[in-house]
């Protein structure tokens, strides 16, 4: 049941492309490509002889694995790498015993799982960037559609005064948009491959070391699927991160975020979505939602799965952030402590903004709705406006008083606000036509629009 129950949460918990991207299948593949690349670099640094190179990549472009029992040797020595590199290198031997001597050379374990990594996370923002561009184009779209829809705002769960439901999803969409930005920066600086050996000198490549290095930084460069890190250049030869994360957990932080503004906004949409509001519903899809005992029911699935990824995220990146801790020139525990939660990060955040880009897409809003919930207040929201209306004829104290006590009437007696302040004689300073506008919602917005605006502009840049 356990396992079933995990299975279960893995499905849930991101896209099938995504698990497949950060499948064991997909992390060896790319182990062969920085095995391949590594040769070939040697080979432009003039280490190597190229015909050497080129045996070696042609077998690790056709390396075929037995996962289990690679697995299973991983455990003695802590580190896939080992049987890996034992496994390709005897494969080279049976093709060319002189290449054999050539595989990995300079290299170490960390060199080849960290290099296969980047590979790894550049295929995989490629799918979140695309899915955060998903998201942010729903949630202008909603913004765009709803700029005069107005509703209550909710502060401290509680009403406060009118908003629109554009101005809510141009607050999603600048979120989104600006956490996509960060994102692109982050990924320049953290998807790089790295070469350093044994303790991050290439002592054992001599004079070749630093060529070696800017070759395999290129060529690792050019295979990444991800544009930013394809961008990514180096000014002189790039150091090895082998106990410098810092640049991977910024990533991964922002990761984090992304997952968090998800969060955010798939509460607002569920809390939206409780039957005494009905201000929005996640699209219908068959089978989604239902309820084994209660046949009515539409619950916020997408909603609560993307929730549930958000709770989830701040543990995996306290790991990140508490294996940076790490010892000299190699950890022992931070760097593999990353092996479980950054994966479980990447897949979260992707389950997430699917979920949440699905949701927006095809959210089913009724302006009608939130305008009816706003109005059975009886005009309480505009308690504010009306006090500064009032403020410049009576003072503001006795303004802020005359409010309050007609805001107690409005609790008392269940007649609307509009009605009790035209029946107060205090109040004839103000014309009946003049209170109406006052307590209309729509004349109340302030720089509403212009913060819609400013949110649309910058996504179009």
């Amino acid at each position: 049941m356990a396992q079933l129950m995990a299975t279960l949460n893995d499905t849930y918990s991101t896209t099938p492309q995504m698990a497949a991207i950060l499948s064991d299948g997909r992390m060896l593949t790319h182990m062969a490509g920085f095995e391949a690349e590594l040769a070939q670099a040697q080979a432009d640094a003039g280490l190597i002889e190229r015909k050497l190179a080129d045996t070696i990549s042609a077998v690790a472009a056709d390396l075929t694995f037995d996962e289990p029992a690679l697995f299973a040797e991983a455990l003695k020595g802590g580190t896939l790498a080992i049987p890996f590199v034992k496994q390709l290198t005897a494969e080279v031997h049976a093709q060319d015993p002189a290449a054999a001597t050539m595989v990995h050379f300079g290299a170490t374990s960390q060199d080849v799982i960290d290099s296969a990594l980047v590979l790894q996370l550049g295929e995989a923002l490629v799918l979140i960037d695309a899915d955060m561009t998903r998201l942010a184009e729903a949630a202008a779209k909603l913004a765009r559609e709803h700029a005069k829809s107005a509703m209550l705002g909710r502060t401290l769960m509680q009403p406060a005064t009118p908003i629109t439901f554009g101005l809510k999803a141009a607050q999603w969409l600048q979120a989104i948009a600006q956490s996509r930005t960060r994102l692109r920066a982050h990924a320049g600086d953290a998807l790089v491959a790295q070469l350093g050996g044994a303790a991050g000198t290439l002592g054992s490549l001599g004079n070749h070391g630093a060529a070696t290095a800017r070759a395999l930084f290129k060529r690792l460069a050019a295979r990444n699927a991800y544009a930013p890190a394809r961008a990514t250049t180096c000014a002189g030869t790039p150091l090895p991160w082998h106990t410098r994360r810092g640049a991977l957990v910024a990533l991964a932080s922002e990761l984090a975020i992304a997952t968090g503004i998800c969060g955010k906004i798939a509460r607002d949409v569920a809390l939206m979505m409780q039957f005494e509001l009905g201000e929005t519903f996640e699209p219908a899809e068959a089978g989604r939602g239902g309820s084994s005992a209660m046949p009515h029911k539409r619950n916020p699935v997408r909603c609560m799965l993307t929730v549930s990824a958000s709770l989830r995220t701040p543990g995996l990146m306290a790991t990140l952030l508490s294996g940076m801790v790490q010892e000299h020139e190699r950890a022992l525990g931070g760097w593999q402590s990353e092996w479980g939660a950054l994966p479980e990060l990447v897949k979260l955040c992707a389950g997430a903004l699917d979920n949440m880009a699905q949701t927006l897409d095809g959210l089913n809003v009724d302006a009608k709705r939130m305008r009816v919930n706003f109005d059975a207040l009886n005009g309480l929201p505009m308690t504010e406006m009306l006090s500064l209306a009032l403020a410049p004829h009576l003072g503001r104290t006795e303004a802020f008083a005359l409010v309050e006590k007609a805001a107690r009437d409005v609790g008392a007696t269940g007649k609307s606000l509009a009605d009790v302040v035209k029946a107060d004689p205090a109040t004839n300073i103000l014309s009946a036509a003049e209170i109406d506008t006052i307590l209309d919602p729509l004349n109340q917005l302030g720089a509403t629009q212009d913060f819609i605006d400013s949110a649309l502009a910058g996504w179009k840049k």
